[in-house]
């Protein structure tokens, strides 16, 4: 198990990373409009790197049993960084869609192992806590990342990107030096042929069936559905910002900045004393029609500081529900499968995000407000998900008092 300085460290380094993953975001609108790209490549560049984010999530959740989570975390943090210097140089559409597509390889690793990590070296008491925080870093340090790449940004779009590039690369060594290895299988037992058949993210889907269960179902439906509107909310804001209200890159970050203050403040206070005083299988159904309530404003308001206003609200609330989600999902990984499972969980997401990606590019080009009347669908169906699964856990926990 990790002691209170090694996690420390590790969560130091990931907030670093986490930061960086998001210096290009306030600055893509800016190369999709100077270099002449149409509209929907905003969305499509997403939807590619997503792609391969589902296809290799399951394959890198597996593989970690064998080679520990630190060395996924190393190749895959220089092999997302190459992907972004790819992206910054790319001059033509396909080559744009090609770095993202070749950028989702690895971030599906990443992430993934940053999971398996906290779950494969925490105790049963503090497992919660640690991906409450987990979360909260990628929420919190990704908007401020997103303010940080914004001020770059002011200065040059190339500036943003070459800081983002030395910084991923610089976190996946340092992650390689102060990561313990929690591999649970010898590498002498590793197979190929049998590798690659499990971490088929098709046969993984199929392969669920040894642990998917109603409840299980109902949950990974909450993630889909959940990551499917933020995306295509999070992907249109950020365009909606740059061509329908022509502010800069620095106000796109100003903007997240403050995102990132209230989601820490949310996550700090709100989310932990949900996962510690509530049944988090209840709140979140509160917590999704707060986002759909939130939505509901943003559609429905066109002036700029109301809208804002609405956004920031909206953002605060989904904040807390991703470590409320992750808590759950960790809470029923518990046992053999866990890898398995996060990997599964974080292959679900990306499915969503694919479909919210590329839905956001098309709807945006039909009418700017569409994507934000996905977003408020989706998240009124992962409210009614997560009504269900709260009904489904209700009655195994009655069974199991009974048995």
């Amino acid at each position: 198990m990790i002691d209170k300085r090694h996690i420390s460290r590790f969560f130091a380094v990931q907030i670093l990373f986490c930061l960086a993953a998001s210096f290009a975001h306030p600055v893509t609108p800016t190369i999709i409009k100077d270099r002449g790209f149409g509209d929907y490549i905003f969305g499509a560049a997403l939807a590619s790197m997503m792609v391969t984010n589902f296809l290799f999530s399951p394959f890198w959740g597996r593989l970690v049993s064998y080679v520990s989570s630190r060395r996924i975390i190393l190749v895959c943090s220089l092999g997302y960084a190459v992907g972004q210097a790819l992206f910054g140089l790319a001059q033509t559409e396909t080559a744009l869609l090609l770095a993202r597509v070749f950028a989702g390889v690895f971030t599906g690793g990443v992430f993934t192992s940053f999971l398996t990590y906290v779950v494969n070296t925490s105790s049963d008491d503090n497992r919660g806590s640690l991906l409450a925080a987990t979360a909260t870093i990628q929420i919190v340090a990704g908007a401020f990342g997103f303010f940080i790449g914004g001020m770059l940004g002011e200065i040059s779009v190339g500036v943003a990107m070459a800081a983002q590039v030395v910084v991923l690369g610089g976190c996946g060594v340092v992650f390689y030096l102060i990561c313990q290895d929690d591999a649970t299988m010898d590498r002498g037992q590793v197979r190929a042929g049998a590798l690659f058949r499990e971490a088929n993210p098709i046969a993984v889907l199929v392969s669920g069936r040894k642990f998917m269960t109603p409840i299980f179902a109902a949950l990974f439906a909450i993630c889909a559905l959940a990551n499917l509107g933020a995306t295509a909310f999070d992907q249109s804001f950020n365009y909606y910002l740059k061509a329908q209200l022509s502010l800069t890159s620095g106000y796109n970050g100003a903007i997240k900045g403050v995102i990132g203050l209230v989601s820490l403040a949310a996550n700090s206070t709100i989310a932990l004393w949900l996962i510690n005083k509530t049944d988090v299988r209840r709140s979140l159904v509160w917590v999704y029609m707060l986002c759909s309530a939130s939505i509901m404003a943003v559609v429905l308001i066109d002036a700029v500081v109301p809208l804002v206003v609405a956004v920031v609200i909206y953002f605060g609330i989904f904040a807390v529900s991703i470590p409320l989600t992750q808590s759950v999902v960790a809470e029923r990984a518990k046992g053999g499968d866990s890898n398995l499972i996060m990997g599964y969980y974080n292959g679900v997401r990306s499915l969503g995000g694919i479909v919210g990606s590329l839905s956001a590019g098309l709807l945006y080009t039909a009418n700017p407000k569409w994507p934000f009347v996905l977003g408020l669908l989706t998240f009124g169906s992962a409210m009614l998900a997560a009504a269900y699964h709260y009904q489904l856990g209700r009655r195994e926990d009655v069974a199991e008092v009974a048995a």
